[in-house]
């Protein structure tokens, strides 16, 4: 079979695509709809000019093109957290899925009919119940089934839709007809991807993108915003919206933070939410904020564990009844579950004709369905293969409908658009390889829309970052925490892997390694019953423990420490700027990439370039987050954890069992950084009391304890509260490690290397700071992330009148 080419595709030289596809077609069973050609091979609208573009490229260039594409998703850190806690991206196919006008237009129709249907039945199942008394139900699946949730009747306010935003999983039959898979009400997912999918195609095929008449994906979550506010009863001009998220364990994570970046609301667990008097608030540094908004992306019985699933640690207790009372809206309502039934979908037609009058326009897929295919090309961006694709639509209520009585066609839009995935039909999104762009054609060029929306009233300037919800304050505390963590590990294992490669060459060296070996708690346990630690022996048994910190096995090695940075990370995503959250991705693919079975010159090398990366990202989120309570915070726990560790450090120095002696203090400067600073002023002699004046005492040093202490001081008394004229417990314990610092008495520090009273004196301060800096971090905690609840007087203690 050979398709008929045009002049136009001739010319472009894309010939050998159509007819290498149209034969495939051929091949397959003969008669099906396929999306691309008709049956008799000529191109469908809009497809054309579309594999006009892509041939210019040539297979070379649309090989360059589709790996673009695939840096971009992994720079923008486009992966799912699966529940086997691995991690996987998709492949986004260069090649859009077109729909012409047409068809897109019978298919707006009928998503529109089934938002309107489904609302309507919503209301009778949780209202007047009177459809399981017409029999238009089946009753006793639904009774049993565990998304009707009995406490959810009647919490639904009569002025506020259940459904504003409705999900649709469609595809397109042998004949073209559009069919239904499900509907996706409880936490309708794929807005997110849909639209970075979009802004990624723009950025690797500008040309392409810019010359196609499709309809932009802008308005639709401009107007989904807009209906967000208009569902809010109180502060409607600027409502405080929050989108509900079961955190980063979730496998959409990135869409959740995505999301709310882009509609630019904030980003909540359920921890960070709480209901008083039937209103729900945010915990943030500042106190309370009241919620008017919720954007839920935890499905219904795990929001409320209060009156719905009592085991759930997602939700927030009251939510239900913060909203049966007008405390809160929530988008969508509680209950919508059980309209996701697969039972119900028999009795959609005989539903649409009672309750709407009208007949069902997109039918339910079966058994019988024979799917339609759609082109998608190799791997090597050299052959289109014909497959099926699944179609997730996007219907919202307007923001004009929910003052207005009724459900009319034009109180609703649609998303010129959606996310599709390659997979038989109803195949989870999740687990395809391959996602597609899909384009609507429109009859005119399309307006741009802008992020930003106009302002409809005043607004208070605010700077001081008071709104920030306490989790987030401490997740970028502990991702300061845990970055200076992992960064001081990286520079000892470089330092120990450098000894490493010496041994043969130095006896020092194998000294200065056993040091270091201990500095990184890499030890063996006695095997005389003593249970005493000693240390490793050999140098094959060294080095096998030093690479052994680059497997994923060791709860303290680099694998693990990057663990707990990324979660952090995750947490605040919406905090951090694109190029900090690059860099981010770029450290998890060079962590990824470690192995025990690396070299010890390889390991060395990885240990310098995680060093760099993870100063990059530091140096960009201080260049590009507002310096509020939140990057405070985050500076916190980073400069809390460097005086830490290199306290530590000196303390490990100070008590070294093979008292290597000046040996050993180079390589404290050489891990702390130290050692061209010292150079500079000391020349290439080494004094022990030379090297503790630079990182003890010496403020312009921002690797001393002394300029530490200040940057910690200065940082805390910035925090909430410290306009308080009563000191803290944490500013206590500051003044107390200040104090410790200032009065030391330098005298006594002299010859370390010839009189124990000079290392006793050292051992004394050290102790002395270390003491105060441990406890502060669970100061910071009880003071900033507790939460602990004020007591409320409840009785009057003025006297009687």
């Amino acid at each position: 079979m050979t398709a008929p080419v045009s002049s136009t595709l001739l010319e472009l030289g894309t010939a050998g695509l159509v007819e290498d596809y149209f034969h495939q077609l051929g091949e397959r069973k003969p008669g099906i709809f396929d999306a691309m050609m008709d049956r008799h091979g000529k191109l469908r609208p809009g497809w054309e000019s579309l594999l006009g573009s892509l041939d210019t490229l040539g297979p070379e260039g649309r090989l360059q093109q589709h790996e673009e594409i695939q840096r971009l998703l992994a720079e923008n850190g486009v992966i799912f957290n699966m529940h086997d806690d691995a991690r996987r991206s998709w492949r986004l196919d260069p090649l859009p899925w077109v729909i012409d006008h047409a068809q897109w237009q019978a298919l707006e129709l009928g998503l529109i009919q089934r938002s309107r249907l489904l609302n309507a039945l919503y209301d009778d199942i949780y209202g007047a119940r009177s459809l399981f008394d017409k029999g238009l139900l089946p009753t006793q699946a639904l009774i049993a089934s565990a998304h009707l949730l009995l406490p959810c009747h009647g919490s639904q306010p009569g002025d506020r839709p259940a459904i504003s935003f409705h999900g649709v999983d469609v595809i397109q039959d042998s004949e073209g007809q559009w069919r239904v898979i499900g509907d996706r009400l409880q936490a309708p997912s794929g807005t997110g991807f849909t639209l970075e999918n979009r802004i990624l195609m723009a950025r690797a095929l500008p040309e392409m993108y810019r010359n196609a008449p499709l309809k932009r994906l802008a308005g639709f979550l401009d107007n989904y915003h807009r209906t967000l506010t208009a569902l809010a009863y109180q502060h409607r001009d600027n409502p405080n919206i929050v989108l509900l998220t079961p955190g980063p364990s979730s496998p959409r994570y990135f869409e959740h933070a995505y999301l709310a970046n882009y509609l630019n609301i904030d980003l909540a667990e359920g921890q960070d939410l709480v209901v008083r008097d039937s209103q729900l608030w945010l915990r943030t540094l500042g106190g309370l904020q009241p919620v008017d908004v919720v954007l839920r992306h935890c499905d219904d019985a795990y929001c409320d564990p209060l009156e719905l699933r009592g085991d759930s640690q997602l939700g927030v207790p009251g939510l239900l009844q913060a909203a049966r009372t007008g405390g809160v809206a929530i988008s969508n309502a509680l209950g919508v579950g059980i309209l996701e039934s697969p039972e119900l979908a028999d009795y959609l037609p005989a539903l649409c004709e009672h309750l709407l009058g009208e007949k069902l326009l997109l039918p339910n897929a079966d058994a019988a369905t024979i799917p339609a295919t759609a082109p998608v090309f190799d791997n090597q961006m050299q052959r289109l293969t014909p497959t099926t694709l699944n179609l997730r639509c996007f219907i919202n209520r307007s923001a004009s409908s929910l003052t207005t009585p009724g459900q009319q066609l034009s109180d609703y839009h649609v998303m010129p658009g959606g996310l599709a995935w390659v997979g038989t039909p109803g195949s989870p999104s999740l687990s395809s390889p391959i996602v597609k762009d899909v384009w609507v054609t429109a009859n005119a060029p399309q307006p741009h829309v802008s992020q930003l929306r106009q302002a409809r009233g005043p607004v208070v300037a605010t700077r001081d970052g008071t709104d920030l919800p306490s989790r987030v304050a401490e997740s970028l505390f502990w991702l300061g925490r845990y970055g200076e963590r992992l960064d001081a590990r990286a520079r000892l294992l470089r330092e120990a892997l450098m000894r490493l490669m010496e041994v043969d060459q130095d006896e020092i060296a194998d000294q200065l390694l056993d040091e270091l070996l201990i500095a990184l708690n890499i030890t063996t346990l006695n095997n005389d019953g003593e249970g005493a630690k000693l240390r490793i022996v050999g140098f094959v048994q060294k080095r096998a423990a030093l690479l052994a910190q680059f497997d994923d096995t060791d709860s303290q090695a680099l694998h693990a420490l990057f663990d707990q940075l990324l979660r952090n990370a995750r947490s605040v995503r919406d905090h951090l700027g694109d190029d900090s959250w690059r860099v981010i991705n770029q450290l998890r693919q060079r962590v990824s990439a470690f192995n025990s079975s690396l070299g010890a010159s390889a390991a060395r090398r990885s240990c310098e370039g995680l060093s760099a990366q993870i100063a990059a990202f530091f140096g960009l989120c201080n260049e590009t987050m507002p310096h509020h309570y939140g990057w405070r915070f985050m500076d916190i726990g980073r400069f809390l954890d460097r005086v830490l560790g290199l306290l530590s450090l000196l303390k490990l120095t100070l008590n070294a069992p093979h008292t290597p002696g000046l040996a050993l203090w180079e390589v404290v400067l050489s891990t702390t950084d130290n050692f061209t600073a010292y150079r500079r002023r000391y020349r290439s002699e080494l004094h022990p009391e030379a090297i503790l004046d630079l990182l003890l005492f010496d403020e312009t040093n921002p690797r001393s304890v002394g300029y530490m202490l200040q940057r910690l001081e200065r940082q805390m008394n910035r925090l909430p509260g410290s306009s308080s004229p009563y000191r803290n417990a944490e500013r206590r314990l500051l003044i107390q490690a200040n104090a410790a610092l200032h009065l030391a008495d330098i005298d006594r520090l002299n010859h370390l290397t010839d009189t124990p009273e000079a290392q006793q004196a050292l051992a004394q301060l050290l102790d002395q700071l270390i003491e105060p800096l441990m406890a502060l971090s669970d100061a910071i905690s009880q003071s900033h992330f507790s939460h602990v609840e004020r007591p409320r007087q409840l009785v009057s203690m003025e006297p009687d009148a």
